[in-house]
C-alpha cells in the first residue's frame, strides 16, 4: 500500500505489520511473519486480524536503520560524550558532525527526517483504520492506545530534534500543509499519552502474557510524559508522572548495574519501554534491528562498525567521581575480556590506539558497551534498544522535585540511583548545586545512550560545553530542516534559524 505522508509529498510503501512484529521476551511468539504480496487501503486493515498486524507494524517501523538519527547515534556524536569512532578513513559525514559542520543537505538529517514521519503513519493508519473494524472493543481501544503512545514518542522525538513541524494526523494529509509551533505538537503529544495512560495495561497486569513483552503500557505512557513535561519546563508535571511510574511498584533497578543492558535483563525490572529484536538475521525484514551493530566493536571481534566512541571527557568525568561501576559497564577498551572470558578485544588494526593533535592525546580507542553482545556481528543485530529505563524515571523525579523546592524529595531519588553502583548519598540541598549534581549524575547514569545533547540543550548548557567543539548558540539546538523535503514542497516548509 502506498500511502502520502506529508506535504513535502513524501511517500512511503507502507507493509503494515508484515515486516518487523512485536517482539516478545520468548522472540517468537509475537510475530514472525515475511512479507506476503501487495495490500491495498481498501483491503487492510479490515479484519481483528489485521487490526493486530497493523498495531504490529507500528512497532516494526522503529526497526528500520533511519529511524535511529539516519542509522548513526547522532545525539551522542553531537555531545561531549562520543567522538565520531570507527576507523579514520569510514563515515566521513560523521566527521561533519562531529565538527558540528552539517548542512542541510546532509543525508543523515533527511532520512531521520522521513522515518520518523513513516513511523507517525504507521500509527495514524492503527489509528484512523482500527476504529471501524468489527471487533472485541476493549482490545480495539487498547490497539488504538499503543497507537497514540508509539506516535507521541515519535513526534516527541521529532520536537526535539526540529522543533516547528508538519502536524500529521490522518493517512490523507492536507498536500499543502506548512509547520506547526512546537506548542501545538506537545499538545498532541499530551492528548496521546492522556489517552494511552487511561486506556494501557500496566506492566504486571493480567492482559498482557509474556508474549506481549515490549508492548507500550500505562507505566511506559506515563513516564513518557513525565521526560515530555521536562522538556517543556513544567516541573510540576514531570514531578508527578515519574512519580505515579515510581509508586506503581511495577518497576525497580537492576541490582547490578552491569547486568541492564545484558539479554537477561530484556523486557526486566527496569525496562519501562524498550523494543525488541531477533538476532542472527542480518536483516530489518525479519526483525533485526542495526542500532548496536553500528556502535559494534569494529575489527576483532567483528561485531559492528564502531561508530560512536566514547571520549576522554566522559572518562575522565566517570574517573574524576570515582565512578568505577559505571565506568566499566559503559566503555570498552582495547585489551578486555569480556563476554564470560570469550572475547577479548582486540579492535580495528586500521584506528590508531591512541589519536594526539599538536602532541595532546585527544582520542583512544574505546567502544560503546551498552550495545555490546558476545558473538559475531550477526547478535549485535539481536540487541534490544531500551528508550526508556526506570533510572531515568528517577531522575527526572530528582531533578523535578529540585526545581520545585523539594529537594528532600530530589535526594531520595537520586541518592537511589547512586547507591546502586556503591556512590555514597549526596546531602546538598541549594538547588542551584543540587541541579548541577542530578545533571552530572544524568551523564554517568544514560552515557551514551542519546541524551546528553537534549540535555545539554535543555538546560541551556551547550553553549559553553559544546562551543569549543564547534557549537553556534542559536543555530545547533535544532536540526536543519532538510533541503530537499524544503525543495519538494516550494518552500511553504521553513528553515529553521541559522540554517
Amino acid at each position: 500500500m502506498i500511502l502520502k505522508t506529508i506535504n513535502s509529498k513524501l511517500y512511503v510503501v507502507l507493509l503494515v505489520g508484515l515486516f518487523g512484529g512485536m517482539i516478545s521476551s520468548c522472540k517468537k511468539d509475537f510475530m514472525e511473519v515475511p512479507p506476503q504480496g501487495q495490500l491495498t487501503s481498501e483491503q487492510f486493515p479490515t479484519s481483528p486480524e489485521h487490526a493486530l498486524l497493523a498495531v504490529n507494524g507500528a512497532y516494526g517501523s522503529m526497526r528500520n536503520w533511519n529511524y535511529n538519527y539516519g542509522g548513526f547515534p547522532v545525539a551522542d556524536i553531537l555531545s561531549d560524550d562520543a567522538r565520531k569512532g570507527s576507523n579514520p578513513g569510514d563515515g566521513a559525514a560523521m566527521n561533519l558532525i562531529d565538527q558540528f559542520q552539517y548542512t542541510p543537505t546532509q543525508s543523515t538529517f533527511s532520512v531521520y527526517y522521513a522515518a520518523l514521519y513513516r513511523s507517525i503513519l504507521h500509527a495514524n493508519v492503527v489509528i484512523e483504520k482500527v476504529p471501524d473494524i468489527a471487533m472485541d472493543a476493549e482490545l480495539k481501544n487498547r490497539y488504538i492506545a499503543e497507537a497514540r503512545f508509539l506516535r507521541a514518542f515519535h513526534y516527541f522525538n521529532y520536537v526535539r530534534a526540529y522543533g516547528d513541524g508538519v502536524i500529521v494526523t490522518t493517512t490523507s494529509p492536507d498536500p499543502e500543509a506548512t509547520r506547526s509551533p512546537q506548542s501545538e505538537i506537545y499538545k498532541l503529544i499530551i492528548s496521546d499519552l492522556e489517552f494511552a495512560i487511561e486506556t494501557l495495561p500496566t506492566k504486571n497486569g493480567a492482559d498482557y502474557t509474556a508474549a506481549d513483552k515490549g508492548r507500550a503500557t500505562r507505566g511506559a505512557a506515563q513516564a513518557l510524559l513525565a521526560r515530555t513535561y521536562l522538556y517543556m519546563k513544567d516541573f510540576g508535571n514531570a514531578q508527578k508522572y515519574a512519580e505515579d511510574v515510581i509508586n506503581s511498584g511495577d518497576y525497580d533497578l537492576e541490582p547490578n548495574f552491569g547486568d541492564v543492558f545484558t539479554v537477561a535483563s530484556e523486557f526486566g525490572i527496569e525496562s519501562v519501554f524498550e523494543l525488541g529484536a531477533f538476532p542472527q538475521t542480518g536483516g530489518f525484514i525479519n526483525g533485526g534491528n542495526q542500532y548496536s551493530n553500528t556502535q559494534g566493536v569494529r575489527g576483532d571481534p567483528n561485531n559492528g562498525w564502531g561508530f560512536s566512541r566514547p571520549s576522554l571527557d566522559l572518562i575522565n568525568s566517570f574517573r574524576d567521581a570515582g565512578d568505577t561501576v559505571r565506568l566499566d559497564a559503559t566503555v570498552i577498551f582495547v585489551g578486555e575480556i569480556l563476554g564470560n572470558g570469550t572475547d577479548t578485544i582486540f579492535g580495528d588494526e586500521n584506528t590508531p590506539d591512541s589519536t594526539f593533535e599538536n602532541g595532546q592525546l585527544v582520542e583512544v580507542e574505546t567502544y560503546n558497551q551498552k550495545v555490546y553482545s558476545t558473538g559475531n556481528n550477526e547478535y549485535q543485530w539481536g540487541n534490544n534498544v531500551r528508550y526508556i529505563r526506570f533510572a531515568e524515571v528517577l531522575l527526572i523525579a530528582a531533578e523535578a522535585a529540585n526545581k520545585n523546592g523539594a529537594s528532600g524529595i530530589a535526594l531520595t531519588y537520586l541518592n537511589r540511583v547512586r547507591q546502586r553502583v556503591g556512590l555514597g548519598d549526596i546531602n546538598v540541598t541549594d538547588q542551584n548545586q543540587l541541579d548541577d549534581i542530578i545533571f552530572e549524575e544524568r551523564r554517568h547514569e544514560l552515557a551514551m545512550e542519546q541524551h546528553r545533547f537534549w540535555d545539554l540543550v535543555r538546560t541551556g548548557r551547550a553553549p559553553a560545553v559544546l562551543g569549543p567543539l564547534g557549537f553556534q548558540e542559536g543555530k545547533h539546538e535544532l536540526f536543519p530542516i532538510p533541503q530537499a523535503e524544503r525543495d519538494i514542497s516550494g518552500n511553504r516548509i521553513s528553515q529553521n534559524p541559522q540554517w
